[in-house]
């Protein structure tokens, strides 16, 4: 098994659905603070938010479901899950785009 449990897994979100405009990308912030999750999260022009997140697995299995769930206000229809590279030196989490 090895040092599985605390290796660094990069995987990429497309959750699309009512999530932009319901603070969907703050609750997502929050959620990986929590978990201690770096990456970042940002709205893209097709309606959909899209989350980058280095963790381990059970990390990111975690963020995964709170994606599912969303903010109160938020109605997730689908969250698409891809692989994705670590990024050197991203160590916290933040919100692209957001001013």
């Amino acid at each position: 098994m090895g040092n599985e449990s605390s290796e660094k897994l990069a995987r990429r979100y497309l959750v699309r659905g009512r999530v932009q405009g319901v603070g969907f990308r703050w609750y997502v912030e929050r959620e990986a603070y929590t978990l201690g999750i770096a990456g970042w999260v940002r709205n893209n022009p097709d309606s959909s938010v899209e989350v980058l997140a280095i963790g381990t697995t059970t990390q990111l299995n975690a963020l995964q479901s709170k994606l599912r769930q969303g903010p109160r206000a938020a109605r997730v229809d689908n969250v698409e899950e891809f692989e994705a590279q670590p990024v050197t030196g991203l160590n916290k989490f933040r919100i692209e785009g957001a001013w």
